[in-house]
């Protein structure tokens, strides 16, 4: 906070963006798509613990995890309705809480105590991402629908597998959970080192690119 008393032309202006390991220097106020890289991007969500590190296992499980994880069950969910998810929306999926390299993952009970205006933060962060990787700055309600449905999902299978809840609590919570079979479960439910958490994430973004016509 400014002292009053500091004359206006020797107050210390307030630094709002923050410097990237690629050297980028990412603006929080009004990002720029040329400042975003994806290297950036899986470097942080690696990092970044869900459930404030409440989970089991010898790493965190990241958000960089997740975020591959929700890809995953995003297609599950579609193929039992018989149906295919668009390329674009798949790396939609994957770069949905793309925002949490630089503002960190805030748990939900948090996010209620301290009320919405973390969310237009967050919102132009995004905005700024989904121009970077050719997305539309607002995404549309059904793809917007979809994310939440794989967040969700894979909100209760990581609840219930990693962060201590029962399954009637996770589901009052969470909802319906997407069901995995054993091996994607003991694969993308063990939480992974940061290193391998930003290789896989980034290997999956390279595959979802190269899919582009």
């Amino acid at each position: 906070m400014i002292d009053p008393a500091t004359p206006a032309s020797t107050a210390k202006p307030l630094r709002a963006w923050q410097r990237m390991l690629s050297g980028r220097r990412l603006d929080l106020i009004n990002p720029s798509p040329l400042d975003i890289e994806i290297e950036d991007i899986a470097h942080g969500l690696a990092r970044v613990a869900r459930w404030n590190g409440q989970t089991r296992g010898e790493h965190i499980f990241s958000v960089a995890q997740h975020s591959v994880l929700v890809e995953l069950i995003a297609r599950r969910q579609a193929a039992l309705r018989g149906a295919d998810i668009d390329r674009r929306w798949r790396l939609a999926m994957l770069l949905h809480d793309a925002p949490e390299y630089v503002v960190g993952d805030m748990i939900s009970p948090f996010k209620a105590v301290i009320g919405g205006d973390y969310k237009a933060v967050e919102a132009r962060l995004l905005a700024a991402v989904s121009l970077r990787f050719g997305l539309p700055p607002h995404w549309p309600a059904t793809l917007v629908a979809r994310v939440k449905a794989a967040d969700r999902a894979s909100a209760f299978l990581e609840a219930t597998r990693l962060a201590g809840f029962e399954s009637a609590e996770a589901r009052r919570f969470f909802g319906t959970p997407c069901p995995l079979d054993s091996a994607d479960e003991r694969d993308y439910l063990t939480p992974w080192s940061a290193d391998e958490a930003k290789a896989r994430f980034l290997a999956r973004f390279q595959e979802l690119v190269a899919e582009a016509p």
